[in-house]
């Protein structure tokens, strides 16, 4: 063999061998902790014991919400909230519900800087929302107001989309829908005052009409509670000529009495 060929080869496995004896010793000195729990894992952010507490959401559920069921309706039965309220959006999925361990896995990617989250929640939502995925032209993120967006440095959203985006191959248009109004924290807030607190916040951006003009878009969200924020997404998404518009989330309130956010 050369030697002039042979030395970035060299080089190469050097830099690759030192790159897992880093990870070695960085991993027995700061192991990764449960981010539920705070027992070690290895990789997936929750241990297999709060992993097997995670509720997620299998058929049976309503087409247009994606509500589970206690049991089997029949096909194309829809609930009670998608006939009594119907959304702009035509189908929402939701990995998993709402529950203590998945309330932990989004405040931890919201709140906490745990980005390094967004890939297997997003694995999970690729997973529950693989029918609307198929289907999809462009994901669009939920979009946070930029002051909100400078203090917490990222979108967790965007964060989602972005490993979704991996998973399936669809294209990511993280900046087409704007919110052009701050909006108070919908924490606390009745299904009426989430309405209004966020009727007319988004809207598409004059430059990137062409990103959602006729395509199936599916809008990435880390919650579901009322529905407020993802129905006031599709309108402006409809507004600006978009085919359809599906939502797909981490976790859904299935009893909003029961667990609020």
């Amino acid at each position: 063999m050369d030697a002039k060929t042979s030395f970035p080869s060299i080089v190469g496995h050097l830099r690759g061998a030192w790159a897992v004896a880093a990870k070695f010793a960085l991993d027995i000195a700061l192991p990764t902790l449960c981010v539920s729990c705070r027992e070690p894992v290895d990789g997936e952010g929750v241990c297999a014991e709060c992993w097997a507490k995670l509720s997620f959401i299998e058929p049976p559920y309503c087409p247009r919400l994606g509500i589970p069921f206690v049991y089997d309706p029949g096909p194309e039965l829809l609930s009670m909230e998608a006939i009594a309220n119907p959304p702009a959006y035509r189908r929402a999925r939701a990995a998993v519900r709402y529950d203590d361990v998945a309330r932990t896995l989004v405040h931890a990617l919201k709140y906490h800087d745990r980005t390094d989250l967004a890939p297997t929640m997003g694995r999970w939502m690729a997973r529950a929302g693989r029918e609307l995925l198929d289907e999809a032209d462009v994901l669009v993120p939920v979009p946070l107001h930029w002051r909100r967006g400078w203090s917490r440095r990222y979108n967790q959203s965007g964060a989602l989309a972005q490993a979704i985006g991996r998973q399936s191959g669809v294209k990511v248009a993280a900046e087409a829908l704007r919110r052009v109004r701050a909006t108070e924290q919908q924490i606390g807030l009745s299904r009426a005052q989430r309405a209004s607190n966020v009727q007319g916040a988004f809207k598409v951006a004059p430059d990137r009409m062409a990103d959602i003009q006729g395509r199936r878009v599916v809008l990435i969200d880390d919650v579901l509670t009322s529905g407020a924020t993802s129905d006031a997404c599709a309108r402006a998404l409809l507004r600006a000529k978009a085919a359809q518009v599906d939502v797909l989330v981490f976790a859904r309130v299935v009893d909003s009495h029961k667990a609020p956010i």
